[in-house]
């Protein structure tokens, strides 16, 4: 990171890789704004979730597919993509804003789990960086990003201005089509993907298989990120990466757990190191 102005500093990621369509358009928007840094997988990772790379070496080079960017390609996952620029590249001088996107299909509902587009973001709040991911409901390479641009800007110099709460950050998907309506605060909407898996054969009669599946919807609310969508609007849904059900901790406090009373000894925190990342889990 060799830029110094006092424009702010932003970091573009993305899960589909540095070559395509939605990272370009993303890129393009926050060139708008500040100083732009972008760091993105050398190939496509989507579906990676917030998986990070241990046991074999992480590769990062510089790359010069438009004038005047900053640009890397990494070896690893979308997480490993912040996680070196933010070491290395940023070298622990943080930057003021977390881009990732625009996904190429959407992030809604239950997809926020499985996103290398999100959990990128998710790395990013976890750095205390605030942080946004984008996605548009189009699979397509050549997809027309053109319709979410005013918005992307809007929501990043909002974010810029006011900060994000701790712990949280922003998801936001856009229907595909330029008829938007407007923006709707939404909560996580209860579907999932009915999966299968089909089978197949190789050229060598092997089964292999193929995974399938439709998208239900058990959740009628029309405050959802699925409702929005499917009414025209721009879902927002601000997320956290602090996993805890915190409803339930009463319930099990409630339960006859054998050796369930702590000691103030046994409570203390403890710090294992991790060489090579191997105990990690």
């Amino acid at each position: 990171m060799t830029k110094q102005s006092t424009k702010p500093n932003i970091l573009v990621v993305n899960d589909d890789g540095i070559t395509a369509a939605g990272i370009k358009n993303l890129m393009e928007v926050m060139q708008e704004i500040g100083n732009v840094v972008v760091v993105a997988p050398d190939s496509p990772q989507s579906g990676m979730g917030h998986a990070i790379t241990i046991g074999k070496p992480i590769r990062f080079d510089k790359v010069d597919l438009y004038p005047g960017v900053e640009m890397y390609k990494c070896s690893g996952t979308p997480v490993d993509c912040v996680k070196i620029a933010v070491n290395k590249i940023f070298k622990g001088k943080k930057p003021d804003l977390c881009v990732s996107g625009i996904n190429h299909g959407l992030n809604n509902s239950i997809n926020v789990l499985y996103s290398g587009t999100m959990s990128a973001a998710v790395e990013g709040a976890i750095e205390k960086i605030p942080s946004i991911g984008f996605s548009l409901d189009d699979f397509a390479a050549d997809a027309d990003f053109s319709h979410t641009k005013k918005f992307i800007k809007n929501i990043c110099e909002q974010v810029l201005a006011n900060g994000l709460p701790e712990g949280t950050l922003l998801n936001v998907n856009f229907p595909k089509g330029d008829n938007l309506k407007g923006i709707k605060i939404c909560r996580q909407a209860n579907a999932k993907w009915m999966e299968e898996f089909d089978e197949r054969k190789d050229p060598y009669n092997r089964p292999y298989y193929w995974l399938t599946g439709v998208f239900e919807n058990f959740d009628h609310g029309e405050d959802t990120d699925v409702w929005a969508l499917e009414h025209g609007y721009v879902s927002i849904v601000p997320v956290q990466f602090d996993l805890t059900a915190h409803h339930a901790i009463q319930t099990l406090n409630s339960w006859n757990f054998e050796g369930s009373k702590q000691s103030k000894t046994d409570a203390k925190p403890s710090k294992v190191s991790a060489p090579d990342g191997l105990n990690l889990g």
